[in-house]
């Protein structure tokens, strides 16, 4: 393994060495060399600057040389202000006609004249004084805007190394959260347009030791980068010259790569399409009305069940007695719509509900409902790409039969249980199963196809569940207009990701758009009991847990009776403004 290390090491000092000595900027010298680069720059466009009125001068003073002498040719003699005055006057097509040529010689001289002082006065210069003077002196004061170092009193922030969309997702949810951070952007014009869109951007080279020196490093809360797998070894190494505390969170599109960002200096590596695809696994709860865990805080489980089917379908969360297995109802998700549970809420066939307890507690309602909406039948993959393959195998090690649809014969890896053809052809569908598939995967990599499948496998199964991914947060909310249950984004899910390692245990986001996470109570609800508390009627969180004082037992699912004393901590779980209005009821 030493000698593992050390070869590793090398290969980064000389790769990072001749990968600098090629570019303008240079890799190893990152915004040293721009700054030099830019003071060369400034030099030699106020040298062609000078040349150019050097030029003019000079042709000038020919102009007005010849003036006098074609004037003593005419036999008329003037002084040389007078010669310098006619120039200027002629070369800027101001033509007065105080002055004039009376032979053809001079006439043609008047010609050359006119014609040169309109090329250079009229055209060139204006160019060149704004070529050379006036379009530096505004890029200069553009890039005065952006910063090349962050304040010395920095701390705590998050330092990322790019702007794609993972990037976008996490600024925001560290803005919600009032997290300071700074994006590295090496490209000025980059780093201008997101500094107009008041992201806040350092200039800098992601593979510079000095740009996280400048970006206080030692100082920050996490490193996060999701350049390809390369460039994020080579910035974990880099980092890693300038600190070893702060953690370094890399992204790894190959699982081989996972060992060698462990190498480089990653605290940890996360593959953000196994991510994903185990959670369109876990969100696949269309086969049977049993729990299917999707996230975990300490011995809390927070699980997800379909109600197809069952006696909870018509009843009220009051009549429904699901208390009395120890589950606390969190919220329902309908139709990719998460809605906070309220005791007289109907319970219709298409809820999926969101339960907290324990694993025993959560055993005691798989008992009751085991017995309820079983289905045997495949559920249909749409996509046999990496992450259509990656979903099937998590949907199969949790029992559960599949189906790829996979237009692409080069892409089928299991032939036995691959559908090749157009998932857009309903014939190819029915080939697959989608009649009697509990829940349809949509898994390509364009959003615009993903919509297309969604509203055509919705047309052909009303009642079937779908889960689709998007790339573009933003897409989110059409796709479940366009019937999609849940719908799962891989830059939300991403961004949930680095921010679960950034807070640790103390904010867990469980799926797209439910949060779980641990406080202290509130001074202001200190001696009151859980019911007097009113957090859910006032915020829409949920209290799922309590853990009365500094590592005592943590309670799952308190009765209502149950007082809050100072130093207990709460687990609530909600949606994001759920959260903040909690945050603003403590105060």
């Amino acid at each position: 393994m030493k000698n593992l290390s050390t070869h590793f090491t090398q290969m980064l000092t000389r790769g990072r060495g001749g990968a600098g000595g090629g570019g303008g900027t240079g890799v190893g010298a990152g915004g040293v060399a721009f700054g030099m680069a830019g003071g060369r720059i400034s030099r030699r466009n106020t040298g062609m600057l000078l040349r150019f009125i050097g030029a003019l001068v000079a042709m000038v003073t020919v102009y007005s040389v010849l003036f006098h002498w074609i004037m003593l040719y005419e036999g008329r003699e003037y002084s040389w202000v007078s010669g310098f005055y006619w120039t200027l006057v002629t070369m800027s097509t101001l033509g007065f006609g105080d002055i004039t040529f009376k032979s053809d010689l001079g006439r043609v001289f008047s010609i050359v004249v006119v014609l040169s002082g309109t090329v250079f006065m009229l055209i060139v210069l204006p160019f060149a004084f704004i070529q050379f003077f006036l379009a530096p002196w505004l890029e200069e004061r553009e890039a005065a805007r952006t910063p090349r170092s962050l304040p010395e009193d920095t701390a705590g922030h998050v330092i990322l190394t790019r702007y794609d969309a993972v990037g976008e997702s996490l600024v925001r949810r560290l803005e919600q959260f009032g997290h300071s951070y700074a994006v590295v952007c090496p490209d000025l014009p980059e780093a201008q347009r997101l500094n107009d869109l008041g992201v806040k951007v350092m200039l800098g080279e992601p593979d510079d030791p000095e740009t996280y020196r400048r970006a206080r490093a030692e100082k920050a809360a996490m490193v996060f980068t999701s350049l390809p797998d390369a460039a994020n070894t080579n910035v974990a190494f880099t980092v890693r010259e300038v600190t070893d505390r702060t953690p370094v969170v890399a992204t790894a599109t190959d699982a081989a790569s996972i060992p060698i960002l462990q190498l480089a200096g990653s605290s940890s590596v996360l593959q953000l399409r196994e991510v994903l695809a185990q959670a369109l696994a876990r969100g696949t709860v269309g086969g049977n009305a049993m729990t299917h865990v999707v996230g975990q805080v300490d011995e809390l489980l927070i699980a997800e069940a379909s109600v197809r089917r069952t006696p909870l379908v018509g009843q009220t969360l009051r009549q429904s007695g699901l208390r009395d297995l120890g589950v606390s109802v969190v919220g329902f998700w309908e139709r990719g719509e998460f809605s906070v549970a309220t005791p007289d809420a109907v319970i219709r066939e298409s809820v999926v509900l969101v339960l907290a307890g324990s694993a025993e507690q959560l055993q005691n309602y798989d008992e009751a409902f085991a017995i309820y909406n079983v289905s045997r039948d495949p559920v249909l993959v749409l996509g046999g790409g990496s992450l259509g393959r990656a979903a099937a195998r998590a949907l199969q090690e949790r029992g559960i039969d599949v189906r790829i649809v996979e237009q692409d014969p080069s892409r089928v890896r299991d032939a036995e249980r691959t559908v090749v053809g157009n998932a857009a052809d309903a014939k190819v569908l029915e080939r697959a199963g989608i009649r009697k598939a509990p829940a349809v995967l949509v898994t390509t990599h364009d959003d615009s196809i993903n919509l297309f499948l969604t509203i055509f496998c919705r047309r052909l199964r009303p009642d079937v569940q779908i889960i689709a991914r998007v790339t573009a947060e933003r897409n989110v909310r059409t796709l479940h207009r366009a019937g999609a249950d849940f719908v799962l984004s891989f830059a939300s899910m991403g961004a949930g990701s680095v921010l679960n390692l950034l807070k640790g245990s103390r904010l867990v986001t469980v799926t797209e758009g439910l949060e779980v996470f641990r406080t202290p109570v509130p001074r202001a609800l200190v001696g009151r009991t859980i019911a007097q508390s009113g957090v859910r009627e006032k915020t829409g969180c949920t209290i799922v847990a309590l853990r009365e004082k500094a590592g005592g037992p943590l309670q799952t699912n308190p009765a209502a009776n149950t007082p809050l004393a100072d130093g207990d901590e709460l687990v609530l779980a909600g949606d994001t403004a759920a959260r903040e209005r909690f945050t603003a009821l403590a105060g």
